[in-house]
């Protein structure tokens, strides 16, 4: 699913949800930042932009990615209106609620890290499967403490 939006468009879609949901216009600045590697977006409360990764857009699709709006709007407006508006704080909790936000957005399928090292018990069998390298003189099996040995990939 290859979908793209112009930065107009952004702003636009970014001002309708705000109205929709906030009954409030949105004002400031909304980009793409294609440097956002494990979230779909954030709010930068001392210049009062938000920042959106496009990859969340063309990997998850329209819904996924309007979702992550309101959850930033709600950053946004909370921070204006000067109420809690971080994670912990009991006003943005309230506020996702009513506007139907996620608290968190999914992991992105492109991000998803793979098996590269596994590494087997010489005496249980349990099998060990990581990204990095283990140093099997150093490291024992957690169920047994029997060796580990590495298992072609």
């Amino acid at each position: 699913m290859e979908e793209t939006i112009s930065q107009e468009k952004l702003e636009e879609l970014v001002d309708e949800l705000s109205k929709k949901y906030f009954d409030k216009p949105f004002i400031d600045e909304v980009t793409f930042n294609n440097r956002l590697r494990t979230t779909g977006g954030r709010y930068i409360p001392s210049r009062r932009t938000i920042e959106l990764n496009p990859k969340f857009l063309t990997e998850l699709g329209q819904e996924e990615f309007i979702g992550i709006i309101k959850h930033e709007l709600c950053h946004y407006h909370l921070h204006i209106e000067g109420k809690g508006y971080k994670h912990r704080d009991s006003d943005f909790k309230e506020l996702l609620r009513k506007t139907g936000s996620p608290r968190f957005c999914q992991a992105l399928p492109s991000a998803r890290k793979q098996t590269r090292h596994r590494y087997q018990c010489k005496d249980c069998g349990h099998v060990y499967e990581r990204a990095r390298r283990v140093d099997t003189k150093k490291y024992r099996c957690g169920r047994c403490r029997g060796k580990l040995v590495k298992v072609s990939c």
